[in-house]
This record gives structure tokens, C-alpha cells and sequence, in this order.
């Protein structure tokens, strides 16, 4: 297992960094990231969330508890998934097309035909018998009266 010490010391030469440069740019004493290091002295909670923060790391991957880097502010963010495979997306189905309208020589072949005449009659006479027909008969009606 990774200790604390190894994991500091590993990101800080993965930035070519001095110890004292470390402890300096942490805001912390000269000797500070030594101790870290050779482990005579362990970061407080604070020093740990500050260091892992500079190199952008976990606090867990900086304690050597995880080999995941990535940091929980940044599970979310678009960059943490740069190096995923992209997931397939399947796009959705078209919607059926509606039927075609029936058109020219297959309507007049239908309207040849007895039976659906027969059809056709019988809905006529039943619409035609309807209130709703009745009022439509007696509005064509009047419409014709009136022009004579």
C-alpha cells in the first residue's frame, strides 16, 4: 500500500518541484513537506485537504487509500470523462408513416365496386338521418333556394 509520505513525494516530482518549493508554495515552513515525506510528521486534516487541492486530487488518493485521482468536486465534470469510451446512444425509431391518401384510378376503382357502394350508401343514409345531417340538409337547402 501507497502511504501518505510516497504519495506526496510522486506528485511532487510528477511536477519537478523542490520539497522547500512545495512547502513554499503551500504556505507552509521550509522543512514541512520533507517531514510529510520521510514520515516523521503527518499533515493535519487541513494541510491534506491543501495539498491534495494544489495537485488536484482526491484527499483518498492523496492518503493512498484509492488509485483514483480524480477529486469529488469533479466526478461530474465533463473533463474527469475525457478518457471514457463515448456510451452508444441509440436514436429513437422513426414514427410510422401515415398512409397515402387514395388517389386517382384505385378510388375510382373502389367506387366501381357494388360492395363498397352498398357501404357507402348505408353510412350516407345513416349520417344523412342523424340530427347533425338533418341540419346539414336543411342549411344545402336553404343554400340552393336562395339562388334561384
Amino acid at each position: 500500500m501507497v502511504t501518505l509520505g510516497q504519495r506526496i513525494e510522486e506528485l511532487r516530482n510528477e511536477r519537478g518541484m523542490s520539497r522547500p518549493a512545495l512547502s513554499a508554495a503551500l504556505g507552509l515552513p521550509k522543512g514541512a513537506a520533507e517531514k510529510f515525506e520521510t514520515g516523521r510528521q503527518t499533515p493535519t486534516k487541513e494541510q491534506q485537504e491543501k495539498i491534495a487541492a494544489y495537485f488536484g486530487v482526491s484527499v483518498f488518493y492523496l492518503r493512498g487509500e484509492s488509485s483514483d485521482r480524480t477529486r469529488q468536486e469533479d466526478w461530474m465534470d465533463a473533463a474527469a470523462f475525457r478518457d471514457e469510451e463515448p456510451v452508444f446512444v441509440p436514436k429513437p425509431a422513426p414514427k410510422p408513416k401515415a398512409p397515402e391518401p387514395i388517389q386517382g384510378g384505385m378510388l375510382d376503382a373502389m367506387l366501381a365496386s357494388k360492395s363498397v357502394q352498398e357501404l357507402l350508401r348505408g353510412i350516407v343514409l345513416d349520417v344523412l338521418k342523424s340530427p347533425e345531417g338533418q341540419a346539414v340538409i336543411a342549411q344545402a337547402v336553404r343554400k340552393e333556394l336562395g339562388k334561384k
